[in-house]
């Protein structure tokens, strides 16, 4: 039977999140951090642990046929892999750093200045981006240290909170990319596992659009349905059903997060009632 092989970050938040968004597209793998492999119960899918680092690697030469990794690590390795899609959890920035002390000016006062990052391809077509020349120095770990020891002027290294660097004596100044995981592929994929991909990225799509909406329930009086459908059109139309009570009807319906609490705040002025908000655990379109 054909297996799709999927190669994700060994330990970690990003290992984690993979294994959970697997979880939730409802297939099942064994803990396989303390090994190399293993196999999804439910599902043709047989899951690699790797570096980070590597897993663009593996994915072009076709060891593993699929991988979810940052964007940053995509972009820097430039491998031969193709990303299928945005996955929206792990995002993060690609930043430049100064001590804490200095004035910022503009990147143009890098010109010249030695760079410590862990991505030094990003970051030599940043500076190439901005006409700037600064002597770069790679290093794989620690980069917000670099400074303090006498290493490098700045840095350019991931950045989530920012608390890492004001830790270290640095101020956040300009972003370089923002990154977030990625499902990436090896080009050209047997129809076979190119048909296990379209699943696999079904029922991820299920699960992301899930997350960005909520189900809605509420009471309205009928002359202001108008309003509170437009308010809320849902995937097609609300759902109106009428109530016991005379000249009030119930309303279901799908709004997005983003929109949430602006879309309350005008529900309410419309004049609706007992609103009710649930999670959604899959969306199907």
């Amino acid at each position: 039977m054909t297996t799709l092989k999927l190669a994700i970050q060994k330990s970690g938040r990003l290992s984690e999140k993979s294994i959970r968004l697997l979880q939730s597209c409802g297939i099942q793998v064994s803990n396989g951090t303390s090994r190399l492999k293993a196999a999804a119960d439910n599902f043709p899918l047989e899951v690699l642990y790797l570096r980070d680092d590597d897993i663009p690697q593996y994915v072009a030469d076709g060891v593993a046929d699929i991988g979810i990794v940052g964007e940053n690590v995509v972009t820097e390795k430039q491998k031969a892999v193709t990303t299928v899609e945005p996955l929206g959890f792990s995002k993060c920035r690609l930043s430049l750093a100064i001590r804490r002390e200095e004035t910022y000016q503009g990147v143009a006062q890098l010109a010249g200045k030695k760079i410590a990052t862990s991505y030094p391809v990003i970051l030599n077509q940043y500076l190439q981006s901005k006409g700037v020349s600064a002597q770069i120095e790679e290093i794989s770990g620690s980069v917000e240290i670099a400074p303090s020891i006498g290493l490098a002027d700045a840095v350019c290294d991931i950045v989530s909170t920012g608390s890492t660097l004001m830790t270290n004596g640095l101020k956040e100044v300009e972003t370089v990319m923002k990154s977030q995981a990625v499902l990436i592929a090896t080009p050209n994929l047997p129809s076979e596992k190119a048909n296990l991909l379209d699943q696999l990225v079904f029922r991820i799509n299920a699960v992301n659009r899930a997350r960005k909406h909520k189900y809605i329930l509420l009471n309205a009086p009928n002359d202001t349905l108008a309003e509170i459908s437009r308010l809320l059109p849902g995937m097609n139309s609300p759902t109106v059903t009428p109530l016991a009570r005379e000249g009030w009807s119930s309303v279901h319906s799908v709004m997005e997060e983003d929109s949430f609490w602006e879309t309350i705040e005008a529900l309410r002025q419309a004049g609706a009632e007992g609103i009710l908000v649930v999670p959604i655990e899959k969306m199907i379109v």
